[in-house]
């Protein structure tokens, strides 16, 4: 997956993914810190967005 595993306090950090129906990575984020982790409301708009527009083609 390419996220980054902490040796000092053996663990692996966050890694979120956003896959379509098919299982393909449509966004991600690798994160070893809260600053930049994926915002839930925001991923939903975001989601909502690519859905109305994939509905106008």
């Amino acid at each position: 997956m390419g996220a980054w595993w902490e040796a000092r306090r053996d663990h692996i950090q966050p890694s979120e993914f956003v896959l379509s129906q098919s299982g393909r990575v449509m966004f991600s984020t690798y994160s070893n810190s809260p600053v930049g982790r994926m915002d839930p409301e925001e991923t939903l708009t975001l989601l909502k967005f690519l859905n109305a527009q994939r509905a106008k083609s």
